[in-house]
């Protein structure tokens, strides 16, 4: 089922003029949404709840930390765009600023990342979907990433479409209950409800746990933030990438940021944070003592959306990822090809397969081998993002040297930048010393051992041009 139809390289699908092979038929709207979309997925409407029991109303300050360094790192991204929209996707410029061997680790440790998010977003629609349908959770988890195949193998353009409408829908749920919960802050409805700013604060003070609580759930937070990167790969997909890639970053980052810490500000408003129960959706709890009818099944659906938008999104990004390294030699050149729709079949189905085998191995042995992997490419965006981040310092003294100005500058050059390095490091630091997240930063180095050992003994092929 997940076999694409053979591929028939269309005389249409040349490359074009800066290279990439892909179908520029992507608009400024979708690269937003698409964004958005790898950002927003069930993490926001369920595991919130873990994030408030962790540290209570501090948890504000901790996605905000976490949007802010987000952010940074999509600034230096948009100064590289600028500076060289030709390179593509993130794993370009890194490519540009520190080498091959980084760009091929850089690569093959992100692809990794996101073929193991696409069956823990599969897995999670299948615990929600397989009750009501009454069959067993492996079919419904592999039936959704055969869906999700078959819409990357269409046009490019009926994939951006789709994004652009899921990601909508989620942003118009967060949006309606906001209002929905801010008209109850206010007394309008939900009269039984006793909420106050006060609750920020009168259960055990803004920082229950102390400020340590806000640091150990960067990590956390952060793997739920990424996906704000992907506007970069598909920036590549339009006809003025470097434009686009700006646009994403004034407003993809500060918009999740704004319906994260919006959304649970008045969920905290409305619900003394330690009565919110880990592992509940927090706003199913708001909407049930609202008295909403019908809210336990509208939010079912906002998350399956969720869900499905951001497999779709992830599907969407180790493909191309996945396409890029193999024209610049590090995949095999066979999946330098795009057929008559112009997705790069070949890549989208291996992406597909992988993840259909690590959702068949969280079915058989999910507290073991899934557990390994999971914890294994947890930490691997922090190190992503570390790479992008000395890219872009080695990228600007490179231009420095050659008496040349970025036309989109990164904030503050050099203070930001290392000040962003610090905070990623940080992070790390305090996984090393969170046991439960230290098996994340020891197993995440072992992944990143392996892919350098496999660079070092495998010759580089030669780069092929797109076809």
């Amino acid at each position: 089922m997940l076999n694409p139809a053979p591929i028939e390289d269309s005389p249409q699908d040349a490359a074009p003029a800066n290279g990439s092979g892909l179908a520029h038929s992507l608009r400024t709207r979708h690269v937003s949404m698409i964004a958005i979309g790898g950002m927003v997925g069930a993490g926001l409407f369920v595991n919130t709840s873990v994030m408030i029991e962790g540290a209570g109303p501090l948890v504000l300050l901790s996605y905000l930390m976490a949007g802010l360094i987000v952010f940074m790192v999509m600034r230096m991204l948009g100064e590289m765009a600028i500076d060289c929209p030709e390179a593509g996707s993130f794993v370009g410029h890194v490519r540009r600023g520190l080498g091959h061997r980084a760009a091929f680790v850089t690569g093959w440790s992100y692809w990794l990342f996101w073929v193991v998010v696409a069956s823990v977003e599969a897995k999670a629609a299948a615990l929600i979907v397989a009750p009501m349908l009454g069959v067993a959770q492996l079919t419904v988890a592999l039936g959704l990433i055969a869906l999700m195949t078959a819409v990357n193998m269409g046009s490019v353009r009926g994939y951006g479409e789709f994004e652009f409408w899921f990601s909508l829908m989620k942003i118009t749920a967060i949006g309606v209950f906001t209002l929905i919960a801010g008209l109850a802050l206010f007394g309008v409805i939900g009269s039984s409800l006793h909420g106050g700013v006060a609750h920020l604060w009168d259960q055990g003070g803004f920082m229950p746990h102390g400020f340590a609580a806000s640091l150990s759930l960067l990590p956390a937070i952060l793997f739920t933030f990424a996906g704000a990167e992907i506007a970069t790969v598909a920036a590549a997909e339009t006809d003025n990438p470097g434009y686009n890639i700006v646009q994403a970053i004034r407003t993809v980052v500060v918009r999740v940021m704004l319906f994260y810490m919006g959304s649970l500000a008045v969920i905290l408003c409305l619900i003394p944070w330690n009565q919110i129960r880990a592992g509940h959706s927090p706003f199913l709890d708001v909407l049930h003592r609202i008295g909403i009818p019908g809210a336990e099944t509208a939010m079912t659906v906002v998350v399956l959306v969720a869900i499905a938008s951001c497999l779709n999104s992830t599907l969407y990004v180790t493909s191309r990822i996945l396409f890029e390294m193999a024209a610049h030699g590090d995949a095999p050149a066979a999946l330098v090809r795009t057929g008559a729709s112009g997705a790069p079949r070949r890549a989208i189905a291996i992406g597909s397969l992988v993840a259909c085998v690590l959702t068949v191995i969280a079915a058989t042995f999910p507290g073991e081998v899934f557990g390994f992997l999971l914890n294994a490419s947890g930490a691997i965006i922090l190190f992503d993002y570390l790479m992008v981040v000395f890219a872009q310092i080695a990228l600007r003294r490179k231009m420095h040297d050659e008496g040349r100005q970025p036309a989109f500058p990164m904030l503050l050059f050099p203070y930001l930048s290392w000040l962003t390095v610090g905070a990623i490091l940080l992070v790390m630091v305090t996984m090393m010393l969170t046991p439960d997240t230290r098996v994340q930063i020891e197993l995440g180095s072992l992944t990143l051992i392996l892919i350098v050992a496999l660079g070092a003994v495998t010759p580089r092929r030669r780069g092929r041009a797109p076809t």
